[in-house]
């Protein structure tokens, strides 16, 4: 139906009849209230108002229909309009990266041709006077000598604003591209890391639907975006003659493992605004060689050297801003063990944690305030950020255990592999002392903490982390939960040995999300926990659950399961104690790996050994992957249960290590080569034989193919099925069918993995009424040979409901026309 003028309306005789305002009026009114009126409520509408009662209803609805087609062009319009001045101001910014690519090679042609004349000279000049001695007399103009007054502390800063500059515009660093960073309108911007300069550089170019003072305003308070700072203390501020503000400023940094110290800076900071209107913001260090203020040295923090950084802030031409961040630090490598330099000396980290953080936190508040402020479980935005804050800084303050917050370390058992430490300040207990809705007190008076960090070799930390996060019962006793959600009196007959692997279900209930899904905050209910053996009713238990770094293409990015039981209740204030896992990349191979690595379809096949048959291709696409696993466990207690309780959370932490290291042995690709042979999915010989069986036994019992692609030999049937958009999924044929065989479509549906389908029974997926539908089907499908069964409610692994239109049911015969297994199609299937 073509989209008219609202006014006018085509009739039968093909006139056009004119509506009045009161009727448009009338209309319009309906329309807000309902864009898509049934035949009922139209005839509803002519009766209810007098003035539509020479309209026909066939009328109102053609109206309605040009409504609705007006009003999507109007949102379309207003899409490709914002769509546009990204564009326009992206194309700005690459224009200008463009320009100062330009000066940095004209800058390297100058310097490469002046020191090949140099070069000459010092052949032929055998004075003592050469290049080297030059270079030295050059080296003499540095810094004149500052002090702490008004004046001296001016002239740092506008020496800082112009190096500052000279990086975020200039060519005084030789930047190159971030690995995995493409400028676009939708990209969090252009982002690019240091190549060979003094410590670890990162700069980032973007745009941000704010204010540029509302800009400032935020990157000023970094612990609100910046994960790793715990405090930032305004130690002076002076205001100066052009408007501008400089401050002296302390900033901590967490330890983001137990095996290297927490740092620290002596920052001046400098607020001003240039000469055409852009709002800078520059940061460095300040050090004894300046004569500037000092600060004395604070026992368990390193003191690093922030080098000129900061942000260039510039209004864009329809709202918003540009922004430039440049991020320069000395995080001093030589403190930390020889195995976690690459983690101080990578500019990649540096870019993840800290200078992309920041853009993604400009642009989320962004999203948030250009968005309606309804999210899951009627949270706010900023209130579900604040726990993911609080989630995050109370895993820092456990990891790092500092004096001045009551943590002391308790003695070890002999071995120094579990770190104990214990908190019985009231700031850290504020809070906790709570009745809980299962009837126990919270008569805890202390926190103890027990954490320890191990080195893993060759297994990417985002496929450990998703298989932590969905795997629960791999590695958690339900036992521990029940205690730490309880915090309740014990005494030593009831705290039991830890027994990984005993665990109820679990269910992932997702609460909010960042707009680039790189960190996700949701609930977790674990059914069938109980707190004693003698209760009869298994109770259910909530988990407030942050998980980031999940994507494996992102590159020096570490990835985090932080985890803190809540009541049932759940408070915005509620009470948390964190505990969890944080896994920091190290170094990777030379090619990255493939986010189906854990996918070998022939791991699942009841088919044959598969031996040692290593595809040639992959045999050297495993690059070494290190990385350091940190684990930390809060246990809130009574004073006088500090040793037991102790004893326990060795314990467990050690059953958690102990499990980690066989997970990660079973992930590893040189474990899978070893034992399947490490295979592209699509390469395997049995997965192409079933491939070709599945579609076959379709052809052959519903008369149609399954596949609408003429595709010609094994391997192409597979790959099309592989791709096929319907989940596909094949069960064994025994008294508790399990599923042995899926497509990316079925893996996505069920929210699992290959490796970890196995452990997923037909009947568990299906609700009750599905179940019954396919107990009542079963005979047909193994009498008949096929059955088709309509449209339900199936669940994920994660617990999630999925709709689907139908279902189609076949067996699988082999070659030699036995059934080889049962396949499920799932068409049109989706998420609740």
């Amino acid at each position: 139906m073509a989209c008219k003028d609202g006014n006018k309306h085509l009739m039968d005789n093909g006139k056009y009849v004119r509506y009045t305002p009161e009727q448009v009026e009338a209309l319009e009114r309906l329309y807000h209230e309902c864009p898509k009126p049934s035949s009922i409520r139209r005839q509803q509408l002519i009766r209810e108002c007098p003035i539509l009662s020479n309209i026909e209803p066939r009328q109102i609805k053609v109206w309605f229909q040009n409504r609705r087609c007006r009003e999507k062009q109007r949102k379309e319009s207003f899409r490709l309009q914002g769509v546009n001045r990204k564009l326009t101001a992206m194309n700005k910014l690459l224009m200008e990266e463009n320009d100062r690519l330009q000066k940095q090679v004209s800058h390297l042609v100058y310097e490469n041709g002046y020191f090949r004349q140099n070069t000459q000279n010092a052949t032929k000049d055998t004075s003592c006077d050469s290049v080297v001695t030059s270079g030295q007399h050059n080296m003499t103009s540095q810094h004149p000598p500052r002090d702490a007054s008004p004046a001296g502390l001016l002239s740092i800063a506008e020496e800082t604003l112009a190096e500052f500059l000279s990086k975020a515009t200039g060519t005084a660093v030789e930047w190159v591209q971030m690995p995995g960073m493409k400028p676009g309108p939708d990209s969090i911007g252009i982002v690019a890391i240091s190549h060979g300069c003094t410590g670890v550089a990162a700069r980032a170019c973007g745009l941000v639907g704010l204010e540029p003072t509302r800009v400032a305003e935020i990157l000023k308070d970094r612990p609100l975006w910046f994960r790793d700072c715990r405090a930032v203390d305004i130690v002076n501020v002076l205001p100066t003659a052009n408007g501008g503000t400089i401050e002296l400023l302390y900033m901590q940094l967490y330890a983001p493992t137990t095996l290297a110290p927490a740092r620290d800076f002596w920052l001046l900071r400098y607020t001003s605004v240039v000469e055409d209107g852009s709002l800078v913001i520059c940061e460095r260090s300040l050090k004894n060689t300046q004569n500037g203020p000092s600060m004395p040295p604070v026992p368990h923090f390193v003191r690093a050297d922030m080098l000129p950084s900061g942000y260039l802030i510039r209004p864009c031409e329809g709202g918003g801003s540009i922004i430039h961040i440049v991020d320069h630090m000395d995080l001093e490598p030589w403190s930390v063990p020889e195995v976690l330099r690459p983690l101080y000396e990578s500019p990649m980290v540096l870019a993840q944690k800290t200078t992309m953080a920041a853009l993604r936190h400009l642009r989320q508040i962004s999203h948030e305030v250009s968005q309606p402020n309804v999210t899951g479980w009627g949270r706010r935005p900023a209130a579900l950020r604040a726990l993911s804050q609080r989630l995050s800084r109370g895993f820092n303050e456990a990891l790092n255990g500092f004096t001045d917050e009551g943590w002391t370390m308790m003695g070890n058992d002999g071995v120094d592999d579990v770190t104990i430490l214990v908190n019985s300040s009231p700031d850290k207990l504020m809070g906790l002392n709570l009745s809980f809705g299962n009837g126990f007190p919270s008569v805890s008076n202390a926190v103890l903490c027990a954490k320890a960090s191990m080195l893993l070799q060759n297994v990417p930390p985002a496929i450990l982390l998703r298989f932590l996060r969905e795997h629960r019962s791999e590695w958690a006793d339900h036992n521990m939960d029940a205690y730490t959600a309880a915090a309740i009196k014990v005494g030593p007959c009831s705290l039991t040995g830890s027994r990984v692997g005993n665990y109820g279900g679990q269910v992932i209930l997702p609460l909010a999300h960042t707009i680039e899904h790189e960190e996700f905050l949701e609930v977790i209910k674990l059914d069938g926990v109980a707190h004693s053996p003698e209760e009869m009713m298994a109770r259910e238990l909530f988990l407030l659950q942050l998980c980031s770094g999940m994507d494996e293409n992102a590159i020096g990015t570490c990835a985090e399961l932080i985890f803190a039981p809540i009541d049932a209740s759940f408070a915005d204030d509620a009470p948390l104690l964190p505990s969890g896992f944080r896994i920091i990349p190290l170094e990777s191979g030379k090619e990255s790996s493939s986010p189906n690595r854990t996918l070998d379809l022939a791991s699942a096949l009841d088919i044959g050994p598969t031996g040692n048959r290593a595809s040639s291709d992959n045999a050297g696409n495993s690059g070494c992957v290190r990385s350091v696993m940190t684990i930390a466990f809060e246990f809130a207690y009574e004073s006088h249960m500090q040793e037991n309780v102790a004893c326990m959370a060795r314990q467990y932490v050690r059953s958690i290590i102990s499990s980690v290291q066989r997970v990660a042995l079973a992930l590893s690709p040189s474990n899978l080569s070893s034992h399947a042979g490490l295979r592209s999915p699509l390469g395997t010989p049995e997965a192409q034989t079933l491939a070709h069986w599945i579609c076959n036994s379709y052809r052959c019992y519903l008369g149609v193919e399954l596949l609408k692609s003429n595709t010609e030999g094994k391997e192409s049937v597979l790959k099309s099925l592989w791709h096929h958009s319907d989940a596909v999924l094949c069960c064994t044929l025994k008294a508790m069918p399990v599923f042995t065989f899926s497509n990316q479509a079925g893996l996505d549906m069920l929210e699992t993995t290959l490796v970890a389908l196995q452990d997923i029974s037909l009947e568990k997926i299906f609700d009750d009424n599905g179940r019954k539908t396919l107990f009542s089907e079963f005979p047909q499908i193994i009498q008949q040979g096929f059955a088709c069964l309509q449209g339900g409610i199936c669940l994920s692994s994660m617990g999630r409901p999925v709709s689907y239109e139908r279902a189609v049911a076949w067996k699988v015969l082999n070659d030699e026309q036995n059934a080889h297994c049962i396949c499920f199609m799932f068409v049109n299937w989706s998420f609740v």
